[in-house]
């Protein structure tokens, strides 16, 4: 798995982090079990400090989207992904409210904004138009 930060964005390096890692497990790039760097070996690869790591790491684990295990290291939770839940939905509703008020605002239709967002899915799963 390719890690990709950009230091100049107002995005946390922590925050970046965690979201390339759920996009990779969403693409299937990582699949259930599979085995992530350990802290340091990250934080030395990337060349970030391990407390950053260590933070996103904390937070993927709180979701349920990796495991640690003092043996196995860092893995994809083999378990299954984090359900859906009512808080889920309150969350990722407040938090694109804002960006669709933006779209709007800028003149974009709901046909062009639901476009982006199908756009989005296919490229993280690999899918395509009728395929």
């Amino acid at each position: 798995m390719i890690i990709q930060l950009d230091m100049q964005s107002d995005v946390p390096i922590y925050t970046q982090l965690i979201n390339q890692i759920i996009e990779g497990i969403a693409s299937g790039n990582l699949q259930p079990g599979e085995a992530l760097p350990s802290v340091r070996s990250l934080a030395s690869d990337i060349g970030i400090n391990l407390h950053t790591v260590n933070k996103a790491y904390t937070l993927l684990k709180q979701e349920g989207f990796i495991q640690i295990h003092r043996q196995k290291g860092v893995v994809v939770n083999p378990d299954g992904l984090p359900e859906i839940t009512p808080e889920y939905e309150d969350k990722r509703r407040s938090q694109l409210k804002p960006i669709i008020a933006e779209a709007i605002c800028r003149g974009m239709s709901k046909e062009l904004i639901l476009q982006v967002v199908a756009e989005i899915h296919d490229e993280i799963t690999h899918t395509k138009e009728g395929g």
